[in-house]
């Protein structure tokens, strides 16, 4: 087992070789703009998830998982001279939903403003119903002040 700062060296490590490996020599017409965001190595450094956006919609997704899949040997032996490790971690490469929920994020944010926006307009000329305080009733204070005044 590696230690925690050399695992994650290595994962750096990993994720700059395959971006310029998928970058340079990755000749796949089915590539779309790939960005590698992270890599995970696991603790024995046998297998490395990789992590990628796409610029595009579901079929430029789907077209560059098969262009990845289909070149993961070559980028496995990319990585294995890179890094010099004695074993060569296996690849996974696992689309990054990341930038997509923080998208669904801010655009519900957007909404919930909006709302805000909508409800302090329509509270701005609001006025309170009934009266201004309707716990006080004067027949009450009559009594309470005849009760003071007798004690």
């Amino acid at each position: 087992m590696a230690d925690e700062a050399r695992i994650r060296r290595m994962s750096v490590r990993v994720r700059e070789i395959i971006a310029e490996f998928i970058e340079r020599q990755v000749k796949d017409p089915r590539l779309g703009m790939v960005t590698v965001t992270d890599a995970r190595l696991t603790p024995d450094l046998r297998e490395a998830t990789v992590f990628y956006t796409v610029w595009g919609d579901d079929e430029v997704r789907a077209e560059t998982a098969a262009a990845l899949d289909s070149a993961k040997g070559l980028i496995r032996s990319a990585v294995g001279r890179g890094t010099g490790l004695k074993h060569t971690p296996s690849l996974a490469f696992i689309h990054d939903a990341l930038p997509d929920n923080a998208r669904h994020i801010d655009e519900l944010l957007e909404r919930a403003r909006a709302a805000d926006e909508e409800l302090h307009q329509l509270a701005a000329g609001a006025h309170p119903a009934g009266d201004a305080d309707p716990y006080r009733h004067s027949g009450v204070e009559d009594a309470i002040d005849e009760a003071d005044a007798e004690a």
